[in-house]
């Protein structure tokens, strides 16, 4: 650590502080091991703001919190991801789900929701778009499909509606997709990519904090809950699985991330694959 950076201590009073206002903010559980990542996040918005110490930071939160809560929330939550990031939960969607939503279910009303609830900077919501758009072919123009992306995080929605990508982060994506989705940008842009205008015509996005009211009205039949639940503690995480439940439609689908589970919420849903539940009735 450098002499400047040496001018920036936080203390366990401020430390304590700031995990408690995440938590009653936005419900994210931050504990000890979070500290050194606390520490580099917020030492930038206190150089920003040009204060003398996270104390001074601290004092700032606390005198007005609901101008200062967005940047604060913007720079704690964690955004990893990518495109089709865990890749079997789109090839159920590929191989099972779709087929069965666009040949049974929903064919009288041809009505599909989806709902990316912790969308990120938008790699989740196009990849969903993307897999929709590849199952449907022809018939998108018959049906009425859209994709709600939501996130706390003002800045990642912003990266996500944009949907202009660095080149290397589709290096994974197969090259018939990247080809049909993705227009290689020029000059200096020449390391850019930009999503086709048909995959942001499919998705809405829209700033949500999970702990407060959900505007939308459902019902969604298929929601992806991924990476999220595990920063929030046991009770808040069955309060959600509760109002996710009562989102979806019947028959619908929770997705969830690798290390997720339901808990005691899983009697109401059935397992159909990893971490892919069904709502049960």
């Amino acid at each position: 650590m450098t002499e400047r950076d040496k001018a920036f201590q936080l203390s366990s009073d401020n430390f304590n502080f700031l995990c408690q206002f995440v938590y009653d903010t936005a419900g994210i559980v931050l504990n000890a091991s979070k500290k050194e990542m606390v520490y580099r996040r917020l030492t930038r918005i206190i150089r920003e703001r040009k204060l003398a110490s996270f104390t001074a930071y601290c004092d700032l939160l606390k005198a007005d919190a609901e101008k200062e809560q967005d940047y604060f929330i913007n720079a704690i939550t964690t955004n990893l991801t990518s495109f089709f990031r865990e890749q079997h939960h789109f090839d159920y969607m590929t191989e099972h789900e779709l087929p069965t939503l666009l040949g049974n279910r929903l064919s009288h009303h041809k009505r599909l929701r989806i709902w990316s609830s912790a969308s990120s900077t938008g790699e989740e919501p196009y990849s969903i778009a993307i897999t929709v758009l590849e199952a449907m072919k022809s018939q998108l123009s018959q049906w009425d499909v859209k994709i709600l992306a939501t996130d706390i995080d003002s800045n990642v929605l912003a990266a996500g509606k944009k949907g202009t990508y660095d080149e290397r982060r589709i290096e994974d994506v197969p090259r018939k997709l990247k080809e049909k989705y993705f227009t290689k940008g020029i000059g200096i842009n020449a390391s850019k990519v930009k999503v086709d205008k048909q995959l942001q015509a499919l998705i809405t996005f829209k700033k949500l904090n999970l702990l407060h009211d959900w505007p939308m009205k459902g019902p969604f039949d298929i929601i992806f809950c991924r990476n999220v639940i595990i920063y929030f503690d046991k009770k808040t995480q069955q309060e959600l699985f509760a109002r996710y439940y009562e989102m979806l439609a019947p028959g619908g689908l929770l997705i969830l991330g690798h290390s997720e589970n339901l808990g005691q919420y899983q009697q109401y849903f059935e397992s159909v694959g990893r971490t892919i539940f069904r709502k049960a009735f």
